[in-house]
């Protein structure tokens, strides 16, 4: 039986890594494609190309799509604070600062969850491993923001305080967000897309009028891995490591992208970290794995 368990291991984990290195270099696809694509248009496409792709892949696999309006609703309240919003920051703060920088700064979701469910929901457990991992996160996201930020005010501080706003809004959504009871765990995630796709392709048309662009062949080649890699793809394995090493247990690609997001940028893009940044990296991997292996272990304890 065990040898039977262990190659089932071996494969989760491998998921489990290519699930963080799929969404570590989404900050690389997003900073090649707003290259020459506007935010709104990238998001635009990516949401709509990745929603049709997993109703595909529900197609495939027998589930349908629930058609009531009050899921729906919920599905479209999702898709704000989970992709709407802060893929739109996230690519227009990539305009202006490295992917490298974005991916440090967006990975700090669990520290922001901590700290609003201790101040507004006020269900968080407050323990020292905690308290230690938002002060390190927390002086990380101080050191990128507050220094190499005001080298140029205008593009660097508050292009990187948008994608921190946009790691505010996965952490309200992780709080505030509601359990889809009796539906597919794919379900969510292609309506919460094509939700968003259905207010983001207006908005483009409008805004920036994606018809009179010419986007080099970089930017619509990292679109489309975007839209098929880093999200489609990327969704289908996190809803299979739910399914197998639980929602805590997947929670460990969370400070896994961080190094594997900043390595990527550095690779395929050329960039460099400042001594500062660095540190900073640091810290928030740091605040972000104390945030996250309590859990996991309290988690085992508990199923053991």
């Amino acid at each position: 039986m065990d040898k039977g368990r262990d190659p089932n291991i071996a494969v989760e984990l491998a998921l489990l890594v290519a699930l963080a290195t799929l969404w570590g270099g989404s900050y690389t696809f997003i900073k090649l494609g707003v290259a020459t694509i506007p935010p709104i248009t990238l998001i635009a496409a990516r949401t709509t190309i990745a929603g049709l792709l997993l109703l595909v892949v529900m197609w495939a696999r027998g589930i349908r799509m629930p058609t009531d309006a009050a899921t729906w609703q919920r599905f479209a309240f999702q898709a704000v604070l989970n992709s709407m919003i802060p893929w739109t920051l996230i690519a227009w703060g990539e305009r202006h600062v490295d992917a490298a920088l974005a991916t440090i700064l967006n990975s700090a979701g669990p520290l922001f969850t901590f700290l609003l469910t201790a101040v507004v929901t006020r269900h968080e457990v407050t323990t020292p491993r905690k308290l230690f991992g938002v002060v390190a996160g927390m002086a990380g996201i101080l050191l990128i923001v507050g220094v190499d930020a005001f080298h140029d005010v205008r593009s660097g501080l508050v292009a990187e305080a948008a994608i921190v706003a946009a790691t505010i809004c996965y952490a309200c959504a992780a709080i505030f967000g509601r359990g889809f009871k009796g539906l597919d765990p794919m379900a969510p995630a292609a309506g919460s897309l094509l939700a968003g796709a259905a207010a983001l392709i207006p908005a483009s048309l409008i805004v920036e009028q994606p018809w009179t662009l010419s986007p080099s062949l970089s930017s619509v080649l990292a679109l489309l891995a975007l839209a098929t890699f880093s999200t489609a793809a990327a969704f289908a394995i996190y809803f299979r490591l739910i399914q197998t090493l639980g929602s805590v247990g997947t929670t460990a690609q969370a400070y896994l992208r961080v190094p594997i997001g900043v390595a990527i940028s550095v690779a395929v893009l050329g960039e460099t970290l400042s001594r500062t940044a660095w540190i900073g990296l640091a810290c928030v991997v740091l605040g972000v794995a104390a945030m996250t292996i309590p859990a996991r272990r309290a988690a085992s304890v508990k199923t053991s």
